[in-house]
């Protein structure tokens, strides 16, 4: 538990402080977001603020990471590794879009074909990783199966089949965070909400793991790192949580493509290793919700030949044009995105609960 505070802590100190330093920075230099022409005429205001503050959520996990484990004396787990490099890499990918639009001045990035190759790389590598490493016990950080609460019997995969399985997994969750953040503080609240869920999921699972003798292996679980696999969680938690100090309207930084895109990796990658894959559309559902609002706005507009079903896609949007103010619209999605955490934690400890 003391190496779980200890990242916590240090992630959000390391963004309430870098986020400033880095702001200063990027405000120096000239680094400032570009706002698309068809969006909310109410986001032209936003135009030159320091975008790409995802940078400052990634070095301040990997530093609390680390130094939570130097300082207690604890050796990193395979499962841990596994999603910071994925958390790292996406995050990486987005930096280079970040930066390609900042260079160029232009509001587009990295070409969608170098942009998904990239992502296809660090999604891949993850997706074989964490279906090899076996523990002590014969535990992978992953597994073939799909998962709910926990694997599923008979949704046992191929191997090839599992790993294109995961791949979609993160191309849909870290493309759905990019969605929801759209709006000053919506998607890094959202994510200190959705990383806080999984340390819980994590604690309890690590508390009713498999390899503990007093545990019944009828209701224990079979994840192999559930206590380091919270120390990643928690770190995620704080650092978007201080990150928000900074990115609360009005914001004085955006995450960028750098900080979604690995948010959403992460989100995923946590998703896997606690064999919780399915649960992460509860979990996550205000980043399904946006997600969906794009799938039809996009499906229906080309069906009929240009009809809309809302206003703009992503739903966020939607709401601003009907003359919702923005804070309005990030607080209220926020109550969305707590109660479809606090409804996929229920659902997790009453599955629990009926096993005994």
């Amino acid at each position: 538990m003391k190496t779980i505070l200890l990242a916590g802590g240090v992630a959000m100190l390391g963004t309430l402080v870098g986020t400033r330093w880095f702001i200063m920075f990027l405000a120096s230099r000239g680094y400032g977001q570009f706002i698309r022409d068809d969006g909310p005429t109410t986001h032209k205001t936003k135009k030159g603020t320091p975008t790409m503050g995802g940078a400052v959520i990634i070095i301040s996990v990997l530093l609390a990471y680390f130094l939570a484990h130097l300082v207690l004396w604890s050796p990193p787990s395979m499962s841990a590794v596994l999603v910071l490099w994925l958390f790292a890499g996406l995050g990486f990918i987005g930096f280079l879009d970040d930066w390609t639009k900042i260079s160029k001045q232009r509001s587009l990035g990295l070409k969608p074909r170098g942009k998904l190759i990239g992502q296809a790389i660090v999604a891949i590598t993850f997706a074989v990783g964490v279906l090899y490493f076996p523990d002590a016990h014969g535990a992978t950080p992953g597994s073939r199966a799909i998962s709910f609460l926990r694997d599923l019997p008979w949704a046992h995969l191929p191997l090839v089949v599992a790993v294109v399985w995961i791949i979609l997994l993160i191309a849909g969750t870290s493309n759905a965070v990019n969605l929801t953040d759209g709006l000053d503080g919506l998607a890094s609240g959202a994510s200190t909400m959705v990383f806080g869920a999984y340390t819980l999921l994590s604690i309890w699972q690590f508390n009713q793991w498999c390899t503990k003798a007093s545990i019944a292996r009828s209701t224990c679980y079979a994840v192999r790192d559930p206590h380091d696999i919270a120390v990643v969680a928690l770190a995620l938690a704080g650092a978007c949580f201080g990150f928000l100090w900074w990115n609360a309207k009005p914001a004085k930084i955006f995450l960028g493509d750098t900080g979604s895109l690995a948010l959403g990796g992460a989100v995923a990658g946590l998703a896997v290793v606690s064999r919780t894959e399915l649960l992460l559309i509860v979990i996550g559902g205000l980043f399904v919700i946006e997600t969906l609002s794009v799938m039809i706005q996009v499906s229906v507009f080309k069906a009929t030949g240009g009809k809309r079903v809302f206003k703009m896609a992503p739903l966020h949007h939607h709401f601003e044009l009907k003359g919702w103010d923005e804070v309005t619209v990030v607080i209220r999605f926020w109550i969305i995105c707590g109660l479809f955490v606090a409804a996929g934690l229920g659902v997790f400890y009453t599955e629990w609960v009926a096993g005994q």
